[in-house]
């Protein structure tokens, strides 16, 4: 059965965990290893890890480093970066994450999905658009690392790739990464309207409130972040978070587990 996710995103860069602010400026925020384990603890949903610069400089997936990760998850794990093949998404597959990310290849030949999902699954087969909005208000995919205007809409392609066999689309917005301004819920709701299969928001989350107003809107929805769960306060100390249980059923607008009591003393 379907339900909301809160799903907290890493960017990895030359094997270290960084964080970015519209794609510029990766701060180091410390060891992906360390932050899955640390994740583990607080039983999030789902992990999404990215290779921010594996496709831009043309490298193969790091599947060291995927498999030490594969490793140390105990939730569902969707890896993306430099995913080019089937082979490549089946190896990533064998190695055991559940989820592969495609991006600008899947722009580049749309007929890869099909082919990683009649290997892999439908269900493991996840395409990130990343997104800017111009000034007049046209959204915009971009591609390597935000540096590639593609000129293509997100929309249409998010429909094709449905078509072809995606079985989720990750919509980022750039214009929002690292902000913590909010979700763009526009973009969103274009989004939901265009596809029927299962769509995650990520980029602009800074608040637990964000999440619970994209649910809210959404119901079933994967609410991602990045920022939110590696920053504390308005002076970005680095602290790996994630909702507890009480916050958490808050956010997904579920009643408390905490037993209701008369006030009564016996």
């Amino acid at each position: 059965m379907l339900r909301p996710r809160i799903i907290p995103c890493l960017l990895v860069q030359n094997g270290g965990l960084v964080k970015t602010v519209r794609f510029k400026d990766p701060k180091y925020v410390g060891d992906p290893l360390n932050a899955v384990r640390i994740f583990n603890e607080k039983e999030v949903d789902e992990l999404v890890v990215v290779d921010i610069d594996a496709t831009s400089q043309k490298r193969r997936p790091n599947y060291e480093l995927i498999e030490n990760l594969a490793a140390e998850c105990r939730m569902p794990l969707c890896y993306g970066g430099g995913v080019n093949s089937v082979d490549q998404a089946a190896q990533i597959i064998g190695l055991g994450v559940e989820k592969v990310a495609v991006s600008s290849a899947a722009i580049e030949n749309p007929d890869l999905i099909t082919g990683i999902a009649d290997v892999v699954g439908r269900q493991s087969v996840v395409v990130v658009l990343d997104v800017k909005r111009s000034i007049v208000g046209r959204y915009t995919v971009y591609t390597h690392n935000g540096r590639v205007n593609t000129k293509r809409d997100p929309f249409e392609l998010a429909q094709l790739f449905q078509l072809k066999g995606a079985g989720e689309i990750v919509i980022n917005s750039i214009d929002r990464d690292g902000t913590a301004k909010g979700y763009d819920l526009a973009l969103a709701h274009r989004m939901r309207e265009s596809i029927d299969v299962p769509m995650t928001v990520l980029g602009g989350a800074g608040t637990l409130n964000d999440l619970a107003e994209l649910i809210a809107s959404f119901k079933i929805v994967g609410a991602a972040a990045g920022s939110l769960f590696v920053f504390k306060g308005k002076y970005r100390a680095v602290l790996i978070s994630y909702p507890a249980n009480e916050e958490k059923r808050a956010v997904l607008g579920m009643p408390s587990s905490r037993p209701e009591t008369s006030g009564i003393a016996a």
